[in-house]
């Protein structure tokens, strides 16, 4: 499949067009590679290697596109870089990077580290030079992407024992946080009733950010009260993505929409993220009971990602879906 029919195939309004980078396009990919590293930790291997196997495929069709645009269409990629969906290339390439560095495969995960690295700046003050208020969801990418950052440095630094990148990943946490705030000061509440998916990138951004804490809070370069600090940090932010949860999934309760959009691939991916993040916070924080919550919530992601799946394969895009959500008002 082309990478433009897949971008077709994955735009809110189905294959009647492609009017921009969407949440999908990016989202696609970190749905199942999160339910991936998910799975893994969970111990169901098989599972976990299907996932990884299809987020791989995304992420190699998506980065040809987007190497594409940037080479043969400058014009298109720069209207496109400045809105936050664009964040998901960073996004999308370090859940690839965790998880093929549960394969052992750490210089190819150093390697997306860099590339991330690479993409994040510019694509971070494009986006920021760029926002407004009454912001959707995809606001909270720039905290996402920063923390896919974090993760990914983290998890590497562990592996290799490159204690410098520790205090990167660090870093790149605290700045994520602050960027948090920033997107929630800018997100337009009303989306949490009336969005389309993509408004559970809301609480995502916490479920990232508690597994970020919990991957520096496992790492031995801090002791005594950094190291608390780092594991009280961990619970907090994952207690307010857990709170994220179960706000979004009364609104969706409250006002059920079953149809088919392509934002949608945007709300597995915090299901799973969260489910991940109990699953890797359990041990480091000592906090036991965090482990089956995480394995409870992670069928839950996997439920919703067969659920789009099938929406998706059935063809029927949203009745008055409406244009791709905007990143600004």
């Amino acid at each position: 499949m082309s990478g433009g029919r897949v971008k077709q195939a994955l735009s809110p309004r189905g294959r009647r067009g492609w009017t921009g980078l969407t949440p999908a396009a990016g989202a696609a990919v970190m749905a199942p590679g999160i339910l991936s590293v998910g799975l893994h930790l969970a111990g169901r291997a098989t599972p976990s290697l299907i996932a990884f196997a299809l987020a791989a495929a995304l992420w190699l069709v998506l980065a040809l596109d987007f190497t594409a645009r940037l080479v043969g269409d400058r014009g298109r990629f720069r209207a496109e870089a400045v809105t936050p969906a664009a964040l998901t290339a960073v996004a999308a390439t370090t859940v690839i990077g965790c998880r093929i560095s549960l394969f052992g495969w750490n210089t190819a995960a150093a390697a997306l580290l860099a590339l991330a690295a690479a993409l994040w700046p510019g694509l971070l003050l494009a986006v920021l030079r760029h926002w407004g208020r009454r912001l959707p969801g995809t606001a909270f990418l720039v905290c996402v992407a920063t923390q896919g950052l974090a993760v990914l440095a983290a998890v590497l630094a562990a592996a290799c024992d490159w204690y410098w990148l520790a205090w990167a990943s660090l870093a790149a946490f605290c700045l994520g946080l602050l960027l948090y705030v920033q997107a929630l000061r800018r997100f337009d509440l009303r989306e949490v009733v009336r969005g389309a998916g993509d408004h559970w990138v809301a609480g995502g951004a916490l479920a990232v950010s508690a597994l970020a804490a919990s991957r520096l809070t496992a790492e031995p370069v801090w002791t005594g009260g950094g190291h608390e600090v780092l594991r009280r940090t961990t619970l907090v932010t994952l207690a307010l993505s857990l709170a994220w949860y179960v706000l979004l999934l009364a609104a969706e309760v409250r006002r059920w929409r079953p149809h088919y959009d392509g934002r949608r691939w945007a709300t597995v991916f915090p299901l799973g993220m969260t489910a991940t993040a109990c699953l890797s916070a359990a041990g480091p924080t000592g906090v036991g009971a965090l482990r089956p919550i995480g394995e409870v919530l992670l069928w839950i992601a996997v439920g919703a990602w067969l659920l789009t799946f099938a929406a998706f394969a059935a063809g029927r895009p949203a009745a008055g879906a409406g244009p791709t959500p905007r990143s600004g008002p």
